[in-house]
């Protein structure tokens, strides 16, 4: 496992994701460890790839000089146009070998078990989003919650690759996701529909610390 890949995974929301990233980025400089943050570009379907290209590279412009990681999810053509540090592709998105092919650096996979997640590496992921974890609003349709043992034995199946635990974490039950063998976290309202984003970055990163 690489030991500097960030623990904190900030995924945009439809609400304020500019201000809630520069918020996100400052909160981790203040408390010295930009390299455990990473942004994640994400947007609904029906955003255009125009509007997603300008808003990733009003991101990646906020997170690069820090230091902070920024991925584009699903749409790989424009984390490749803006220049990201790399993208991020769920079940119904091109098939890990398949966006190997085409995406250099940092590729994120979805999975929930450990078949799904050796496969995965072996096509060329580099690191796991595993979830849901917990009950989630965020996202409807998904299936039912993992809980922190099936995360955990995603992990053991892939000790040397970075599993990031999503779906309902929080500060107060981020500890028991990595207590069970996920190396970090990825979150959606926790921080973009939090009242200060900055401060609940803080929270989640002191949580993982």
């Amino acid at each position: 496992m690489d030991p500097v890949f960030p623990r904190l995974h900030v995924i945009t929301g439809a609400r304020r994701p500019v201000e809630v990233v520069t918020a996100a980025v400052a909160a981790s400089v203040r408390l010295g460890v930009p390299d455990q943050l990473a942004i994640q570009v994400r947007v609904e379907d029906d955003i255009t790839d125009r509007s997603l290209y300008d808003l990733s590279a009003a991101i990646l412009a906020i997170c690069h000089p820090q230091g902070v990681l920024c991925l584009v999810n699903d749409r790989l053509h424009i984390a490749l146009a803006v220049g990201a540090d790399g993208g991020h592709v769920g079940a119904d998105d091109l098939p890990v070998a398949a966006a190997r092919k085409i995406m250099g650096g940092v590729l994120g996979a979805t999975c929930r078990d450990p078949g799904s997640a050796r496969a995965a590496v072996a096509d060329g992921a580099t690191y796991l989003g595993v979830g849901p974890a917990y009950l989630t609003v965020t996202k409807p349709g998904l299936p039912a919650p993992l809980g922190p043992g099936a995360v955990g034995a995603v992990a053991a199946a892939v000790p040397r690759t970075p599993v990031i635990a999503i779906g309902g974490v929080t500060a107060g039950n981020a500890g028991e996701l990595i207590r069970a063998g996920a190396s970090g976290i990825a979150v959606v309202g926790a921080v973009s529909e939090a009242a200060d984003p900055g401060e609940a970055t803080e929270r989640l990163l002191k949580a993982l610390s």
